[in-house]
């Protein structure tokens, strides 16, 4: 995962200090955070510069609201900026995580003798290397299809677009490595059980308390990742609402734009949703099934006793990735996340369908209209 961190603290994000190997910690004044407070300084300058533009793009239209969606999405595409300061109030929690991982290593070591073997280092290259060209991609193919095409306008969009989808690269490493972890300690703890060492084993590995990591993981970034999936859900409403309200007029070549962003978007909040779900199942399942498929009756009572113990604590302490308590991450969310836009898009379909044609369709029918009657009338 180093590349995607290393990625993140290069846009500002993550301004945590290492004082040692091992030991993170979140100082206010540090040179990471001040480089994190410049970026993000230089960054909403441009912006801000950005922004002025797009506004006054907006104030000029005329027209429908369904034929300036994409202006509106511009505007909207420079929200995830506030993703830097977020990760600011954030960045405490994360490093007490970061060194919670840490202290699992070093006792997932004193118990199996040997390294966690995450085998998520090229994993992890191939996500620091591919995600921000398909970004980059995605924004120059959605600006280059547009009429009011500025180069200079690119770049910020780029970044923004990165910082946003590394974020989905971070939050997708991270539910790999709770995967992970979740599937290699099963494994070692059914061996364990097979050679039935000493009850202490077995409370050991209870030690662990990865389902405490799991939760820890969600709360630690709880902001920003709901800021994020609600600024998903706006864009993918705003992009097909875009795209629907074109089909009794035909696609042209702007509708290039809205459909990539489309498709970006709900493929970022699918593996959002979807990597939470899979490693809270891992950390939940995995252990729940081995422990539920051992024979006890040849146990000697300490180690029946700890694997009680085990299963009562996977119980009272759930697994599930959730954002400060609020809502869990999971597969239920992206199906609630996208009913809950199809009501919004039959809504505002509804309410287009109701309003007449523009002004000037109307007023040439009525022009016409009025001349037709006046010849009518005899002399």
């Amino acid at each position: 995962m180093r590349p995607v961190y290393l990625f993140l603290r290069v846009m500002g994000v993550f301004p945590y200090t290492r004082n040692k190997p091992g030991s993170a910690s979140f100082p206010l004044i540090a040179p990471a955070m001040g480089y994190s407070v410049l970026v993000f300084i230089l960054l909403l300058t441009y912006v801000i510069f950005i922004a002025i533009s797009r506004i006054k793009v907006v104030q000029s239209l005329e027209g429908r609201f369904e034929e300036s969606v994409i202006a509106y999405l511009f505007l909207v595409n420079i929200f995830p900026v506030l993703i830097i300061p977020m990760m600011w109030t954030e960045t405490g929690r994360f490093t007490k995580v970061l060194n919670g991982w840490t202290d699992f290593e070093i006792v997932y070591y004193k118990v199996s003798g040997k390294i966690l073997p995450l085998n998520l280092r090229y994993k992890g290259l191939l996500v620091a290397i591919c995600l921000p060209i398909l970004s980059s991609l995605s924004v120059i193919v959605t600006h280059v299809t547009m009429v009011d095409f500025k180069v200079s306008q690119v770049i910020p969009y780029c970044i923004l677009d990165n910082l946003t989808y590394m974020m989905g690269g971070y939050w997708y490493l991270t539910c790999q490595t709770i995967s992970n972890s979740a599937h290699i300690l099963a494994e070692d703890f059914q061996t364990a059980l097979q050679h039935i060492g000493p009850a202490a084993m077995i409370a050991d590995y209870r030690a662990l308390r990865l389902s405490k990591l799991t939760r820890d993981t969600g709360t630690a970034t709880c902001v920003t990742f709901t800021f994020i999936n609600l600024y998903l859900f706006f864009q993918i409403t705003l992009s097909i609402y875009g795209l629907m309200s074109q089909i009794s007029e035909g696609f042209g070549i702007k509708d290039i734009g809205l459909f990539v962003t489309a498709m970006c978007n709900v493929s970022l909040l699918f593996v959002i949703c979807d990597e939470a779900h899979s490693a809270s199942h891992a950390v939940r399942t995995n252990f729940q099934k081995k422990l539920l498929m051992v024979e006890l009756s040849w146990m000697n009572t300490d180690a029946q006793i700890e694997i009680n113990m085990f299963l009562r604590a996977t119980e009272m302490n759930p697994s599930s990735i959730n954002c400060g308590g609020f809502f869990d991450v999971n597969r239920n969310l992206f199906k609630s996340l996208l009913t809950t836009m199809v009501t919004y898009l039959v809504v505002l379909l509804q309410f287009q369908i109701s309003i007449p044609d523009d002004t000037s369709n109307f007023q040439n029918m009525l022009n016409a209209s009025i001349t037709a009657n006046f010849s009518a009338l005899p002399n």
